[in-house]
């Protein structure tokens, strides 16, 4: 890898630059990634203040958690294949103020991340704007790389999504247009009998499609009914190798089996809390954040480790990363 500018936009002609499909689409064991959310620079103090809309002045609280987020992940061992930034970079909206020095606080503090690590980043509301437009798109993208593309990791098919598009695209409707043909190009590529198929299908996107469940009411932190419904549909038919599914969300693992082909998990971020489920197969998984807390979580990153027939996947707080490291019984999966 050349400069350290390219650590930020890997994420070119939607594909991902070192994890492509010719150089990673071959099953080699067991491994683990860090998916994390929301370090949302300027958010802690707006929130204190009470004015998330025009507050956010000072950050510097989640710049040093986001150092400690990578220091946490450097002194893993092994090293984690990728990190995972599931949206909600900066709390500043496009074309407001702090929102440059938020950018340039948050890209010093993750330059390091060691260079064996790729960054892999998703675009949040805070992002791209509540209602995108294609200049805050192409802001975005000038800044971070693609809004979506994919991923190969070690078999496993990984899909960036611009959740954004499918929240709000009343204002570059072509541009949601594109996502969609786009995606469901892959969906069929994954689900082809005369492709290579993935070992599992992976998603990251910022809005979850639930908190809880898949019936539940529209809410600012989900995606609204039509959009899920239609995600979840098309999710579900994208083939795979594997029939399981193991989820370990905060303490004790459980196993799920699914006699159904289809995506294995959706991470996300957003709702600045724990939360997701289960259904029919698919993970819905909800990681809290880095940066600000709306509940009773803490500051932390997920672990995620797979294996052939799993995805398994447990929120540490940053304090067990730097004092205990993975867990044990997370660190054994790898020896499989």
């Amino acid at each position: 890898m050349a400069k350290s500018e390219d650590l930020f936009l890997r994420a070119k002609h939607r594909t991902f630059s070192g994890l492509t499909e010719d150089a990673e689409r071959e099953w080699k064991g067991p491994f683990f990634f860090i998916q994390a959310a929301d370090p949302q620079l300027g958010l802690m103090k707006a929130w204190r203040d009470g004015d998330c809309d025009g507050g956010g002045d000072e950050w510097g609280e989640e710049v040093e958690l986001t150092q400690r987020a990578v220091e946490a992940c450097n002194q893993m061992r092994p090293r984690p294949r990728f990190l995972v930034l599931c949206g909600d970079l900066v709390h500043a909206m496009p074309d407001t103020p702090f929102r440059e020095g938020q950018e340039r606080d948050l890209k010093e503090a993750l330059k390091r991340t060691d260079p064996s690590i790729p960054l892999v980043f998703v675009s949040g509301n805070h992002d791209l704007g509540n209602t995108p437009t294609p200049r805050t798109v192409e802001q975005y993208c000038s800044a971070w790389g693609n809004d979506y593309f994919s991923f190969w990791v070690g078999g496993v098919l990984c899909l960036v999504l611009n959740s954004q598009l499918f929240y709000d695209a009343s204002a570059c409707p072509q541009l949601k247009d594109a996502q969609e043909t786009w995606l469901e190009e892959q969906l069929s590529r994954a689900a082809s009998s005369t492709e290579p198929r993935p070992k599992h299908v992976l998603v990251f996107q910022h809005i979850p499609l639930y908190l809880k469940s898949p019936d539940e009411e529209d809410d600012y932190f989900n995606l609204r009914k039509a959009a899920r419904q239609n995600l979840l549909a098309r999710f579900k038919k994208a083939d795979s190798e594997c029939l399981f599914i193991v989820t370990s969300r905060f303490r004790a693992a459980t196993m799920t089996e699914t006699k159904k082909p289809g995506v294995k998990a959706v991470f996300s971020g957003h709702y600045h809390r724990n939360a997701g489920g289960c259904h029919d197969g698919l993970d819905m998984v909800v990681s809290s954040a880095i940066g600000c807390q709306l509940g009773e979580d803490t500051h932390g990153l997920r672990v995620v480790v797979v294996t052939a027939d799993a995805v398994v996947h447990r929120y540490h707080s940053l304090e067990q990363l730097r004092d205990e490291g993975v867990a044990d019984d997370l660190r054994k999966l790898l020896q499989g």
